[in-house]
């Protein structure tokens, strides 16, 4: 167990010197990708907690890689978007290849 958190953890590290974002936030960002989400949804789709996907969300918005709107129908219903500034550093996660501690490698093939 004690392993796995440290291989986790030096991902995350890696993800923040090359991308400028924690592992939680770039799962939320390509969870977002194009799309027009729910914090629900957003926290469905990443198995967040819905306290932990509102930090997250709050992180992120605070880096402005996501944008904030109201539903169209329900103005109670807050969405999340993907900010010209997320869409680089999602594009940049996909492009440049992070190095994946040896024993997360399985789960990344």
């Amino acid at each position: 167990m004690r392993e796995l958190f440290k291989a986790l953890s030096e991902l995350e590290a890696n993800l923040i010197e090359q991308h400028g974002v924690s592992l939680n936030e770039a799962m939320a960002l390509c969870c977002i990708g194009g799309d027009r989400l729910t914090a629900s949804a957003i926290s469905e789709h990443t198995g967040l907690s819905a306290s932990h996907t509102s930090k997250v969300i709050r992180s992120i918005e605070d880096k402005e890689l996501i944008v904030r709107s109201l539903g169209d129908k329900d103005k109670r219903q807050m969405y999340f978007t993907l900010s010209d500034k997320g869409k680089i550093c999602l594009n940049q996660l996909k492009e440049n290849e992070i190095e994946v501690p040896k024993m997360l490698k399985p789960l990344f093939k």
